[in-house]
């Protein structure tokens, strides 16, 4: 059966942040995962985990200035030293939270560098990261944002992400495959995932359209898609990375046969 982590940088807003591991725990989820911890400090959200038995599955490396509109930094030439400082915070974190991903986010083309430069760029920073996380069994995700939601962004789609992995060629870099970003490309979601199942380190999942719950209103059948990944032999998470259109708890029906909500 898909085993389903519950994203608290999307799900459970009604509560505070240091409140929704409780609530996840509550509708049964048995893991989370979010974008950037590094504003709590690391031991009170480790506490969090223990008190609510839960795993933590994924956090991201830190980004730039999000809210100036970086979405992440790898890719950026001049910035190699902010980006091997926050690989050395992430996995600071993740040791702390017992996460064994990172995802590291490449970045928007930067006016002025081409798009040579930039993968090369990326390719050297996701080299550092995944040296640097090898000795701790951290494995780095690169994940492809699709340009419709992201216009911009280095990685749109998953064959990007594969050469990153064949340009990188370490074990510990492999892909976070967002089914969302998937339909959202127009892939063949199916083959893509059978033609890499051994490169997929993390799964997400929203409905398309809108990137609200994956449930009879989104343009996929989910159910199916999720029997068929379990077919497939994927044992890992599939991260709920949605925005719920009213709140989280109404909206987890798709859900129940997974034994949450």
């Amino acid at each position: 059966m898909p085993r389903f982590s519950a994203n608290l940088w999307f799900l459970f807003q009604e509560w505070d942040m240091m409140d929704r591991f409780e609530a996840a725990a509550e509708a049964g989820f048995r893991a989370v995962e979010f974008h950037f911890p590094y504003q709590w400090p690391a031991e009170d959200l480790a506490a969090k985990l223990t008190e609510h038995g839960l795993e933590q599955v994924l956090i991201n490396a830190p980004p730039g200035d999000w809210d100036l509109g970086e979405r992440g930094i790898g890719a950026l030439p001049g910035r190699e030293g902010e980006f091997q400082h926050s690989i050395g915070l992430a996995i600071e974190y993740a040791r702390a939270l017992g996460c064994p991903r990172i995802h590291v986010m490449a970045g928007l083309l930067a006016d002025g560098t081409g798009r040579v430069k930039a993968l090369d760029t990326f390719t050297e920073n996701m080299s550092y990261a995944a040296e640097q996380c090898a000795p701790h069994g951290i494995t780095v995700l690169v994940e492809a944002l699709n340009p419709t939601d992201v216009p911009g962004y280095l990685i749109g789609k998953t064959q990007d992400s594969l050469g990153v992995l064949e340009a990188v060629g370490h074990d510990t870099l492999q892909i976070q495959y967002d089914l969302y970003h998937g339909v959202m490309n127009a892939e063949d979601m199916p083959a893509a995932i059978e033609a890499n199942l051994d490169v997929i380190g993390h799964m997400q999942v929203a409905g398309v359209p809108g990137r609200h719950e994956p449930d009879e209103a989104a343009s996929v059948d989910y159910p199916a898609l999720f029997s068929t990944i379990d077919e497939l032999g994927y044992t890992g998470w599939i991260g709920c990375e949605y925005n719920p259109r009213t709140a989280t708890l109404d909206g987890l029906g798709w859900a129940k046969p997974y034994e949450i909500g």
